[in-house]
C-alpha cells in the first residue's frame, strides 16, 4: 500500500480542485494516516486558537472534542477571555472528559464575587466586582502551574487599561495571566500585574491567532465563537455594555480569524454571554461544527503538508 502512496498522493493533488467535494472519503483517510504518522519534527507544527465569546466560548469545548475523535494533532495552543480558561485547562493535559465538567465553573459568577447583589453595588456604588476566585479555581484544579510546565505551549492575551496595549502571556504563573485575559472592563476590577492594570483580551485580540504564530504554530485553526448582536436587545447596563463590547469583538475576529489557515464557527451566536444555563447547548454545538467542517480541514492541512510527504516518498528517502 505504501508504494502507491506517491501515486496516491499526486493522484489527489491533481485532482482536489476539480473534484467538487475533494477527494473521496477513502482517499482522504489513507493521507490522513500517513500524516498523521509523521513525527512532531516533521509535519507542520498545528495550532489551535480558541476566541473570546463567554458563555458562547464554552463551544469549544466541543471543537476540542471533535479534533481529538479526528486524531488532529495539535501542537500548540492560544487563547483569549474564555478562549484562555478552555485554551489553559486543555494545555495542561486535563482529559477530555473531565473539560466537559469546565461548564460548572465557567461562569459570570463563578470565577468572580458577582450576584444580584453585588450587581447593584457595581451601578449604584461605582465600584468593580473582583475576579480573584478565578485564580483559585485555577489553582485547584492544576496546582501553582507555570507556562513552562504546561503539556503543549500555550499563550493568552489581555489588555493593558493604561496604555491599551495587547499583553501576551506565554511565561510565568498561569493563573492571574487566564484571570487577566477574562477581566471583562466595566464590569470586573483590573488585574494589577507587574505594574500593568489588565482588562478581557478580547477587546484587542479576539481570535490570536498572531499568538499562536508565536509560538511557532505553522498551520492554525480558529474555534470562533461570534454573536449574532442583532438578535439582542439589551435590558439593563450590563447587557448594554456586553453589546458594545460584542460588537467591538466581532469586528476584530473578521479581520484576526484572517490569520487563520482553517476557522470553525460552532452557531452559538443567540447565546447571550450570561446565559450560563445554556452551556452544555454550547458545547453540543462546538462538536456539531467542527464534525462537519473535519473532512475539509484534514484536507487543507493534508495539502499544506503535502510537500513534506513527498520528501518522504522520494526515491532514496528513509522508509
Amino acid at each position: 500500500m505504501k508504494r502507491l502512496a506517491p501515486f496516491m498522493a499526486w493522484l489527489w493533488a491533481a485532482n482536489a480542485a476539480a473534484l467538487p467535494n475533494g477527494p473521496d472519503a477513502l482517499l482522504r483517510e489513507h493521507l490522513w494516516r500517513q500524516v498523521t504518522a509523521m513525527p512532531k519534527g516533521e509535519r507542520p507544527s498545528v495550532g489551535v486558537v480558541l476566541s473570546a465569546g463567554a458563555t458562547r466560548g464554552v463551544a469549544h469545548v466541543g471543537v476540542l472534542q471533535a479534533l481529538e475523535n479526528a486524531a488532529f494533532p495539535v501542537d500548540v495552543v492560544a487563547g483569549t477571555s474564555a478562549g484562555a480558561v478552555i485554551g489553559a485547562f486543555y494545555s495542561a493535559g486535563v482529559p477530555m472528559p473531565k473539560l466537559w465538567t469546565i461548564r460548572e465553573k465557567i461562569n459570570l459568577g463563578s470565577g468572580s464575587n458577582y450576584s444580584n447583589i453585588r450587581l447593584v453595588t457595581l451601578v449604584l456604588a461605582d465600584r468593580l466586582l473582583d475576579t480573584s476566585n478565578m485564580e483559585k479555581i485555577i489553582h485547584d484544579e492544576l496546582g501553582e502551574i507555570q507556562f513552562h510546565q504546561l503539556a503543549k505551549p500555550f499563550g493568552c492575551v489581555a489588555m493593558d487599561l493604561k496604555t491599551g496595549e495587547k499583553i501576551v502571556f506565554r511565561s510565568g504563573p498561569l493563573a492571574p495571566a487566564v484571570r487577566a485575559s477574562m477581566n471583562l472592563p466595566g464590569i470586573f476590577e483590573p488585574v494589577v500585574y507587574r505594574h500593568r492594570y489588565l482588562v478581557d483580551g478580547g477587546v484587542v485580540d479576539y481570535v490570536p491567532a498572531d499568538v499562536a504564530r508565536l509560538l511557532g504554530a505553522e498551520w492554525v485553526v480558529a474555534s470562533v465563537t461570534m454573536p449574532d448582536y442583532t438578535t439582542f436587545k439589551p435590558k439593563n447596563v450590563l447587557g448594554m455594555l456586553e453589546q458594545v463590547i460584542d460588537i467591538r469583538g466581532s469586528l476584530l475576529a473578521r479581520e484576526q480569524q484572517k490569520l487563520a489557515d482553517a476557522v470553525i464557527e460552532p452557531q452559538v451566536g443567540d447565546i447571550e454571554f450570561y446565559a450560563t444555563e445554556r452551556a452544555g447547548e454550547a458545547m453540543d454545538k462546538g462538536v456539531i461544527a467542527a464534525h462537519s467542517r473535519m473532512p475539509a480541514i484534514q484536507e487543507q492541512y493534508i495539502l499544506f503538508t503535502l510537500p513534506r510527504l513527498m520528501r518522504q516518498w522520494r526515491p532514496g528517502a528513509n522508509p
